[in-house]
């Protein structure tokens, strides 16, 4: 592909309800952070293409950011198989042995019925490739943003899951003629 890209990639804003949960793709967006939106929207550029993950956090983040998002499926969160829906804190309570080994090897691992954060890194990389020349918005997910990052810096998948990244926070890369350049982490606007 010819040409620079240049990505904005927006995580979701924060999910209401139970901390701790593995949300499901329905699981709404928290819009409440009006100033933080507002900073954010500024940040963007005016003629960008957007994208989002088909998940309803990342839409409806996306339509209170003045966008209409292209719904990307490559740009989805980890798919948590039969944990969607559960929480952290009551699976390691239960005592099997799945969750336990899922977190002895986070970037391998895959939760029954599930994909791995390996598998989620080849996937968001085909997404990416799809991206032509030119500014493009995604707002998608924690670990699609880190999934990017792995991307970009050409890191071992376990690295990639150290980055943090907060709701509603921006990280900047760029898809240059023969590699890529990482401006900005999980920065805050405003």
């Amino acid at each position: 592909m010819e040409g620079e890209t240049f990505l904005w990639l927006i995580r979701h804003a924060a999910v209401g309800g139970i901390a701790g949960t593995i949300h499901a793709p329905d699981a709404p967006a928290d819009l409440g952070d009006r100033t933080q939106i507002d900073a954010l929207r500024r940040c963007l550029p005016p003629d960008a293409m957007s994208h989002a993950s088909p998940s309803r956090r990342t839409v409806d983040t996306a339509r209170a950011l003045g966008l209409d998002p292209a719904l990307a499926p490559e740009f989805g969160e980890q798919d948590f198989g039969a944990w969607t829906g559960q929480r952290h804190d009551a699976l390691a309570a239960a005592g099997g042995d799945a969750y336990a080994q899922f977190w002895n090897d986070p970037a391998r691992g895959r939760p029954p019925g599930g994909e791995s954060f390996e598998d989620q890194v080849a996937r968001v990389r085909k997404g990416l490739a799809q991206i032509g020349p030119g500014p493009a918005i995604l707002v998608v997910h924690s670990g699609t943003i880190r999934a990017a990052l792995c991307i970009a810096l050409d890191l071992a998948p376990q690295a990639a899951l150290r980055f943090v990244v907060d709701p509603l926070s921006l990280t900047r890369i760029d898809r240059l003629a023969a590699s890529w350049r990482v401006v900005s982490v999980n920065q805050r606007a405003g």
